[in-house]
């Protein structure tokens, strides 16, 4: 047993997913066997269905500072995929139409029909793969900072350009390193377990405009969730399979129903080029005083955007 799933059944333990839930009055948490694996969830408030998705490298707990206020008019839905948090970490897999798969054998599960459906980072990957693949399940789609893999990745460079690699990610050069990084198999599992916490910090001082707003906590729930070897590998799978997610997105179809896209300083001029190019119906607007958290950053403006895109 590893050191997450002993953490999961030990309520003395901070950063478990039953002390974590205390967190939030009216959710639960669940467990389902989809595609021949296990996904945990939390399940809470009422309404229609809103499934979130989470990103690196973060859980379900990410969306805790606006997941009470969305239950309010919503069933909010966090889902762990695969390979994140206390669902389970297969050898394969990874690719974000597999993913969209079990998120889709979970809606069927839970018996509830067409949904709404938001993503942040990979979890908005996953989310656009969920709206391509299964548009007859899709009400609405929201992606926070994460739009499905293209070959525009193909471009990302290599090394920085002279002036742009500073103590904050430069909007205009965007040098996301990490990208290439996990695409190493085995190399940062060695360099990171039990060591997660170091590039988490630095990670969230960089793509932040306020990292203080990552509560030590939030750090802490995260390292304990990313530093285990198997937890490190399947993440990182998440970046390997790009590739196909690439080869994938060229047999898709464009986007019929309506998109929110909601982009950080960082990320709103790409979305607002791209997100036409494979959506009818879509909206993109920036949080420009947030970096790539924006739940943390700013709640306020992310649930405000999301209830009003929702209720229009």
């Amino acid at each position: 047993m590893t050191q997450l799933n002993e953490q999961i059944g030990d309520n003395k333990n901070p950063y478990s997913d039953d002390e974590l839930i205390k967190n939030f009055p009216g959710f639960e948490n669940r467990y389902a066997s989809v595609n021949g694996i296990k996904l945990h969830y939390v399940d809470g408030g009422s309404g229609l269905p809103l499934i979130c998705l989470p990103g690196w490298p973060q859980t379900w707990y990410s969306y805790h500072p606006i997941a009470m206020e969305l239950a309010k008019s919503f069933r909010v839905i966090i889902v762990d995929i695969r390979g994140m948090g206390s669902s389970e970490k297969p050898a394969a897999g990874f690719d974000k139409k597999t993913m969209a798969s079990d998120v889709l054998e979970l809606i069927k599960q839970l018996g509830l029909g067409k949904v709404h459906i938001m993503g942040h980072d990979i979890g908005g990957m996953v989310a656009m793969s969920f709206a391509f693949n299964y548009p007859e399940y899709t009400e609405r789609l929201i992606v926070a900072d994460g739009s499905h893999p293209s070959e525009g990745m193909m471009q990302m460079p290599l090394i920085p350009a002279l002036g742009t690699f500073n103590e904050k990610m430069d909007a205009n050069m965007p040098y996301a390193w990490w990208m290439g990084f996990n695409q190493v198999k085995e190399l940062p599992e060695k360099i990171l377990e039990g060591r997660f916490q170091y590039l988490m910090d630095w990670l969230f001082q960089y793509v932040m405009i306020d990292e203080s707003k990552m509560s030590t906590f939030e750090r802490s729930v995260y390292a304990a969730a990313y530093n285990e070897t198997e937890n490190i590998r399947a993440s990182n799978g998440w970046y390997q399979s790009f590739g196909q997610d690439i080869q994938d997105s060229k047999t898709y179809q464009k986007l019929n129903m309506p998109v929110l896209g909601i982009g950080s300083y960082v990320s709103f001029n790409y979305m607002q080029m791209g997100l036409p190019y494979v959506a009818n119906d879509v909206n993109v607007i920036g949080i420009l005083d947030s970096g790539h958290y924006l739940f943390e950053e700013q709640p306020k403006q992310v649930v405000d955007a999301v209830l009003k895109f929702l209720s229009a």
